[in-house]
This record gives structure tokens, sequence and C-alpha cells, in this order.
């Protein structure tokens, strides 16, 4: 029995039955912006898996971090113990969100579980007993039970968990586009705050683009008004940048763009450049110092690979070669390529809307009747996409070239043309 076959049988994949319903691609190695199949079929990867892999695959500085530093220390447990790595790559990060005290986990849905237990037992630290959390309409914020409860329970893929999550408080979404008037959203997030605050111990939101959600991107207004209610409802706000952070948006983080800073922010995917799992919460000193000196005293959460010295040492690699390039420049390109080239999917008869922001592109159809037909369509033509629903959508590594972008678009659209016809 071959390994492909082991899989179907016994391999359970994300989003999935088992066996798979799905056509599933034996991957045979990575380079660069490509991934190369078993029989060599070579694809241009437009997901830079699932928006992580930032400089894309195999890059030399990122390999000869992890060499290095699994001859020195490939784990160590963090509880008692406390490791170099751990303390560098937590000051980069400080630095770069100006924020102050930084927790290091697993994966993006534990850095989402984590800020919801942060912002409880900082509440809970003041004499107030607040559990519930703001959330919005179309939001996406993980696969945990906690992170589930705070993803939209009626249209969202966990909305089948409804009846078994803790019960939050939603609001109206922004309005859609990035030069759209918030005033009615706005307006809604006033009412929930002064309806709930007593009760709400965080507002948690994807600043600037709702990803699994939608892929919707909207104002900055309604960034800059709810950094203003938490302020004056002492609500903590919760900016989770799994997706968005590292420069994906164009900013280096999306909250950036509105010149805010959370009290607490989640970080994951493009954080090791996507060579391994890793996430942060990193709060405020003003978050971390009230739970620290009351009676409650600590952070209850202690994963068993919490700052693991491997993804430590590529984390920090990966910054640090962000840092050092010339990424923004990179960004910009690729955002006005997106541009051009979705301007040619405009009038389509199955296209909803366009658009782009940074390394995010997005066709929307009117339905989600033909994501496995068009994702059959680009891999025949050499490009890795995996659309979501009615969301035909890349999101690149910033080290792509550019022809190989342009093609990814280019196929996405002959693709949608060819369901058509």
């Amino acid at each position: 029995m071959n390994w492909l076959d082991i899989d179907k049988k016994h391999v359970w994949h994300p989003y999935n039955s088992l066996p798979s319903k799905t056509k599933l691609l034996a991957v045979k190695r990575t380079d660069k912006t490509f991934i190369f199949l078993e029989d060599e079929t070579k694809l241009i990867d437009g997901m830079s898996s699932w928006w992580s892999a930032i400089h894309g695959y195999n890059h030399p500085k990122l390999n000869e971090a992890l060499k290095k530093q699994v001859d020195i220390m490939p784990h160590v447990m963090f509880g008692g113990l406390a490791h170099e790595g751990a303390a560098k790559l937590s000051k980069l990060l400080v630095d770069l969100t100006g924020l102050n005290s930084v927790f290091l986990c697993d994966s993006g849905s534990v850095s989402v579980e984590v800020a919801l237990k942060t912002a409880i037992l900082y509440q809970k630290a003041k004499g107030k007993e607040k559990y519930k959390f703001l959330a919005l309409n179309n939001a996406y914020h993980g696969d945990t039970l906690g992170a589930m409860s705070v993803c939209d329970q009626k249209n969202s893929m966990h909305s089948i968990y409804g009846s078994y999550l803790p019960q939050h408080i939603f609001t109206q979404e922004p309005e859609f586009g990035f030069d759209s008037d918030c005033t009615s959203s706005i307006k809604h997030l006033e009412e929930k705050f002064k309806k709930h605050h007593e009760e709400i111990a965080g507002f948690i939101l994807e600043p600037v683009v709702q990803g699994a959600g939608g892929m919707r991107i909207y104002n900055t207004s309604y960034l800059q008004k709810a950094r203003e209610l938490c302020s004056k409802y002492d609500i903590l706000l919760i900016a989770d940048e799994i997706a968005t952070g590292f420069g994906h948006t164009g900013k280096m983080f999306a909250c950036e763009h509105a010149n805010i800073k959370p009290d607490i922010l989640t970080l994951g995917k493009g954080l090791t450049g996507g060579y391994m799992t890793m996430a942060a919460m990193i709060s405020s000193k003003e978050v971390s110092d009230t739970i620290s000196n009351s009676k409650i005293g600590v952070l209850m959460h202690g994963p068993t690979f919490m700052a693991n010295p491997l993804a430590c040492s590529v984390a920090i690699a990966s910054i640090e070669l962000l840092i050092e390039s010339s990424w923004e420049k990179r960004v910009q390109n690729i955002e006005k390529i997106f541009s051009d080239e979705l301007e040619n999917a405009k009038g389509i008869e199955l296209v909803k809307d366009v658009r782009n922001i940074g390394a995010i592109g997005v066709i929307e159809l009117k339905d989600d009747s033909y994501a496995q037909e068009i994702q059959d369509y680009c891999v025949k033509n050499g490009v890795w996409i995996r659309p979501f629903g009615k969301l035909i959508y890349s999101i690149v590594a910033y080290t792509i070239e550019e022809e190989d972008l342009r093609k990814i678009v280019r196929t996405m659209i002959k693709a949608i043309k060819a369901i058509k016809s």
C-alpha cells in the first residue's frame, strides 16, 4: 500500500469526510512559490499555504535557522524554564506592535482562546464579572470551542455547533468596501456598547479584512470608532491579526491603517513564515499588570509546546527577513497587479464582485456551485487555489514573480469563463 492509499484510508483532512469526498493532490516537494506533485506537475501556489508562507518555500535563511537550532535545543518545556529564542522573539514582537506582554502558543485558534481568557481575567481582576464578548457578524476567529463562539453563529462553517457554544453578543458587520460609509454599522455598534457594556469583557474583530467570513474589506473609520468605544467603557479591544498580520494588507499590521492600538493582539500564520505552527497573544502592559497584581495573579494557560525553540528560531529569522526586505514595495506591486488583472473579471455573468487589498485578491461569485470545478480547471492549468464557497481568491507570497501572479488571476478568470460557456 502506497502512502496516498494510507492517507485515503486513515487521514482526516480539514473540513472533509473520511475518506475524502474531494480530490486530494499528492505533493512531493515545494520550492519558492511552487508546489510539485508526485507526478511532477508544477503548480504556482496561489494560497501561500493558507496565507502563511510569506517568503515562499525553502528560503535559505529560514532553513538555516532551523538547522542551526535543532543541534542546540529542539525543544524544552517553558514551565519554570526560559530560553534565549523566546526572549528575542518576544522583544521583536514588542518592538513591532508597541504592546508589552507576549504569550507564545501553538496556533492561531489557541491565541484567540488565550486572548478571551485574558480579557475575562482582566475584568475579574478589576472586580467585574464580565464573561461575554462582542463580535461581528461574518466573523471568523478559529476552530476551537472558545474561538468558534465568537465566529458568526448563523452563517459560518461553525453554525452546526451553535447550541453547544457559549452565547455571545453580535453586532452588524461594517459596510462593504475600504471607502464605504460605516454610519449604519457604527450606530449599531454604539447601541450594543450602550446596552451591554456591563457584561462585555472584550470586543474581538478582524481589522480591515474579515477573512473566512467572506473576505470582506471595510473602512478604517470603523476601527477608530471601536477603539474609542472600548476605551470609553473599559472593554478590551482584541484585534485578531492572525490572517492580516505581517504585511498581508500592505501594512505590517492592519490596525496601522486606522492608526490605532488594540489592548490585545493575536498573531499566527505568517509568524514563522509558514514553517512551523506557532502563534502569539500580545497584550498591553496595563492588561498584564492588572492581572498579575491582582489576587488572580497568573494567566492560567500553558501549552506543552509553548515557545518551542525551533519555532522561535524560524520566527525570528522570518521577521528579520521581512524587516530587512523591501516587502512594502513588493506588496504594493502585488496589490497593483491584482487590481489591474481583476478588472477583467468585472462584467462576467457569474461574478458578483471583485476586490483586493495588499497581497489579497478576491473574485466573489453569485453562488457557490462551482468551487470544485474552478479548482480543477486551475490545477489542470498549473495554478493551485482553494476556493471557499462563492469566493475564488488568492493570497500570495511576497516573493512571487509578476508573471506568475498574473497567471494566477488570469487562470481564475478563465476558469470562471469556462463554466459560463
